[in-house]
């Protein structure tokens, strides 16, 4: 018989509003700027990007320079991808709503200034893409402005920098709270400026020009543990490239390696994991934690380049690397890196994309969709030490009507409890699943994640994270 705490819960559940369980939140409001031409893979994150592109509102796309293309742009090829998006865009809408046609995202292709780093930020030394960045950031919208950097930042500098001299310092501050930066690493000067001269300016990146130690790394190098096959040349050209319309043909071969620019905007995916606002919590794109991390020095290292910048001393806390412990599917061994926070989902966000490529080109009965996970109790409750409660997943659907599997599991470094939960002798992928709350000196935040993976082709995972907070008897 089921605790009479979990009892509660259902009642509860079944009398909350409808919309805390269906309602979709407001889309993110997202911005690119990217190298492009610098290297194949920002081709690539492109594409995967557009198939997502009805999923938030894309505010931009913005051609810049980079540290690995220092004096040019290239607006076109971004026009490029976008016209091959435009002749699958009609079927995606098959697949699910609010796909932007060609007209409307045509006009937000911008470029920044043709020039490297900080020598583009300044007196005279507007854009039309820092243009733009000030004109979106001052829309009577109080929804932040995500930006998924993968080049250099300094049209976002000279953007930040035109508010700090044409604004109030009240209405300069509302535009700053709003911005929401991840950078792929540093690419050019003007990053350490921003965290420097803003410190109120949320960011995540992995400082300085050493990309040996970065996060994003792990969204396709071969780590031990890690699912190599679903990042492989073969993977992709039959799931990806061949045989998908006009935005597989575009997406380019792997150069250095696959979409390194992707995990700037993985988190924001809204695949009930992962939470934008908090990075720490873990998703798709990685996890990140807020310190102020020391000073490495990237000329100092096996990665040595020659004619590099120096890498700046951080002032202030930013989100930054993370470890995540992992038992890999792979190998059933245990690793533990900030690059695990990454490639723990790599079958997942794989499979994901390979679903939407498929969404190009085949009807809705011919193609898959994610599975809906369904709690049967609210997504966040506080108990006592020693009490049993109930995780439970009854509601959850598939939209095709394929069998799903269900997986309950810890997300240990999201939560401020170091102590181990066995779920023994209970199998993890029961749908309701019995669960007895540690013993604790003090309050304590626990992070249970279902996960639900449906068997269709290919197998989509969503998840939902249930957030239980244990106070001392």
């Amino acid at each position: 018989m089921k605790p009479i705490i979990t009892c509660l819960f259902l009642l509860a559940a079944s009398a909350l509003p409808e919309m805390l369980f269906g309602q979709a939140p407001p889309k993110l409001r997202v911005m690119v700027l990217t190298d492009i031409e610098a290297d194949p893979d920002d081709a690539q994150s492109m594409v995967r990007f557009l198939t997502y592109a009805n999923t938030w509102d894309v505010e931009g796309l913005i051609a810049t320079t980079s540290i690995h293309q220092k004096s040019r742009v290239a607006p076109q090829s971004i026009d490029k991808i976008l016209q091959a998006y435009a002749k699958v865009q009609p079927n995606l809408l098959r697949h699910e709503k609010g796909y932007p046609a060609y007209a409307e995202l045509k006009p937000k292709i911008k470029k920044g200034p043709p020039v490297y780093g900080m020598a583009g930020v300044g007196p005279g030394k507007d854009s039309e893409g820092s243009d733009w960045i000030v004109q979106v950031l001052s829309k009577p919208d109080q929804r932040p402005v995500w930006f998924s950097v993968w080049g250099g930042s300094n049209v976002l500098a000279q953007a930040l920098w035109k508010i700090r001299h044409t604004k109030t310092v009240g209405e300069a501050e509302r535009l700053y709270r709003k911005v929401r930066v991840y950078t792929i690493s540093d690419q050019d000067d003007s990053g350490p400026w921003i965290r420097k001269n803003f410190p109120t300016i949320f960011y995540i990146v992995t400082p300085g020009y050493n990309y040996a130690y970065a996060t994003w790394l792990g969204i396709a190098f071969p780590f031990p543990g890690a699912n190599k096959e679903v990042v492989s040349n073969a993977w992709l050209a039959t799931h990806i490239q061949q045989g998908h319309g006009p935005l597989g043909a575009v997406y380019p071969d792997v150069a250095y390696g696959m979409e390194g620019d992707t995990p700037s905007f993985l988190n924001l995916i809204d695949n009930g994991l992962s939470h934008p606002e908090h990075p720490d919590y873990g998703g798709w794109g990685g996890r990140y934690e807020l310190y102020q991390p020391g000073f490495r020095d990237s000329n100092a290292s096996f990665f040595k380049r020659e004619n590099w910048p120096k890498d700046s001393i951080e002032t202030r806390a930013i989100w930054t690397n993370a470890n995540d412990s992992v038992t890999s599917l792979v190998d059933n061994q245990a690793y533990i890196s900030n690059q695990a926070t990454i490639w723990r989902w790599r079958e997942a966000y794989q499979h994901d994309f390979a679903a939407r490529m498929d969404w190009c080109t085949k009807s809705y009965g011919q193609a898959n969709h994610p599975p809906v996970p369904k709690l049967a109790h609210p997504a966040s409750f506080t108990i006592k030490s020693g009490e049993a409660f109930h995780l439970n997943a009854d509601g959850s659907y598939d939209p095709d009507g394929d069998s799903m599997s269900y997986r309950w599991f810890l997300y240990k470094e999201a939560g401020t409890y170091a102590g181990k939960i066995s779920f023994q002798p209970y199998a993890t992928n029961l749908y309701d699943l019995p669960v007895t709350a540690p013993t604790v000196s003090k309050p304590e935040t626990i992070h249970f994640i279902l996960q639900v993976t449906d068997k269709g082709t290919p197998s989509l995972t969503r998840y939902q994270r249930v957030i239980v907070t244990v106070l001392p008897e």
